[in-house]
């Protein structure tokens, strides 16, 4: 019963109140065809006039007013009137009555089920996605405010040739509790592959009768003569527990629940996420965080001390290596160095150090090919004492 009974028309008398007001014994059917006719033409007249809901009541046999509930009261009323004028008179000639026409806004859309399906109509025929469709409805009803939230969307969807059904559901939708203020709506996409029927359900919160107010009779009473009943929304248990817990901030709860709430992202700053610890915990200071660390460098075996001593030793061999400028460049990026990549590093002492040998080998060698400057001292003398051998015999 509870997937084939309007959410709606369950409700009717209890916490919604009817859609068309008027009582007739011989006219029944005539003024239930004429609502219908009332309603379809204005649904087509106002395509995008985002039209939430059509209330009529009929004022005796000669005037009937009709109230439209809309998003868009702009588009309905027009450039100084002339839309709601046109409209009136249209409704005029299709009733054979004097109309009174009235347009009220709908001030939180958000929540509104025939706007959102509607919306999700238009996205679908806008070749979106529908899942990233469904998805942005849900989201958006709940920022807007809803306890829960379901969207469906049936037929041939993201163009398959079977056609499907596709829902999400965020929060709670009881259908089943009648105070429950579970708005429904419905509309229909026209897209290229086929007709893809829209569903909404949006949970606003229960309904109760104001303490000491009239009677239940009294209450059912004014609802049905159209008249507003004494009646009041109010969350449902669950949410006034978790607003009443952590006010309006978001909190994020982890399995187990906790005792003492801390401040994520530093302290007791303003805007941050309150964390609730599985099991509870202490909220633990800097002193105490200090002492801990130490007393985990104390516990540690022989084994680790030499390990984190041998990787120490590396890192400070491998900032000598590359040099200061080096070693800030790589803190910087963030890389992260162990110790086998530092033991791969190549040895830039021993490279300086055979560059050294190389350039001492080097010279050794010119120096040995280069005649020494005794030599050449004894080369000149040498070279001198022939030439006075020549010109003394050239004296004689």
């Amino acid at each position: 019963m509870g997937q084939k009974i309007h959410p709606y028309g369950l409700r009717l008398g209890i916490v919604t109140d009817w859609k068309s007001r008027w009582y007739s014994d011989k006219e029944y059917a005539a003024n239930v065809l004429g609502d219908y006719k009332i309603r379809t033409y204005l649904q087509d007249e106002l395509k995008r006039g985002a039209v939430s809901r059509i209330d009529i009541e009929r004022i005796g046999d000669k005037k009937v007013q009709i109230d439209i509930h809309t998003g868009r009261p702009g588009v309905v009323i027009g450039r100084g009137g002339s839309e709601a004028e046109r409209l009136r008179a249209g409704l005029e000639d299709l009733s054979g009555r004097r109309v009174k026409f009235n347009v009220i806004e709908v001030h939180n859309p958000e929540m509104d089920a025939t706007l959102l399906a509607r919306s999700v109509a238009d996205q679908l025929e806008g070749r979106v996605s529908f899942r990233r469709a469904l998805k942005r409805t849900v989201a958006t009803a709940l920022k807007a405010g809803a306890e829960g939230v379901r969207v469906q969307a049936s037929g041939r969807l993201g163009g398959a040739d079977m056609g499907r059904r596709e829902w999400y559901l965020e929060g709670r939708v009881p259908l089943h509790t009648l105070r429950a203020d579970i708005d429904y709506g419905q509309a229909t996409a026209a897209t290229t592959v086929g007709a893809i029927g829209v569903k909404v359900w949006v949970y606003k919160g229960d309904i109760m009768v104001r303490p000491g107010a009239a009677s239940r009779a009294a209450q059912d009473a004014k609802l049905a003569s159209g008249r507003p009943a004494e009646r009041t929304r109010r969350r449902s248990v669950k949410s006034r527990a978790e607003a009443a817990a952590g006010g309006s901030e978001k909190r994020i709860i982890e399995a187990g629940g906790g005792k003492r709430v801390i401040e994520a992202g530093g302290g007791s700053r303003p805007g941050g996420k309150r964390i609730i610890e599985a099991g509870g915990g202490k909220k633990v200071t800097a002193a105490e965080a200090t002492a801990e660390l130490e007393e985990a460098r104390e516990s540690e075996t022989p084994g680790e001390k030499l390990e984190d001593a041998k990787h120490a030793e590396l890192v400070v061999e491998a900032e000598k290596s590359l040099g200061e400028d080096a070693a800030s460049d790589l803190l910087t990026t963030h890389v992260a160095v162990d110790a086998q990549e530092l033991e791969s590093l190549p040895d830039v002492d021993a490279a300086i150090e055979a560059e050294e040998v190389a350039k001492e080998t080097e010279q050794a060698a010119v120096e040995a090919l280069q005649p020494s400057a005794e030599a050449v001292e004894d080369a000149a003398s040498a070279s001198e004492g022939a030439t006075d051998t020549d010109e003394s015999g050239e004296e004689a």
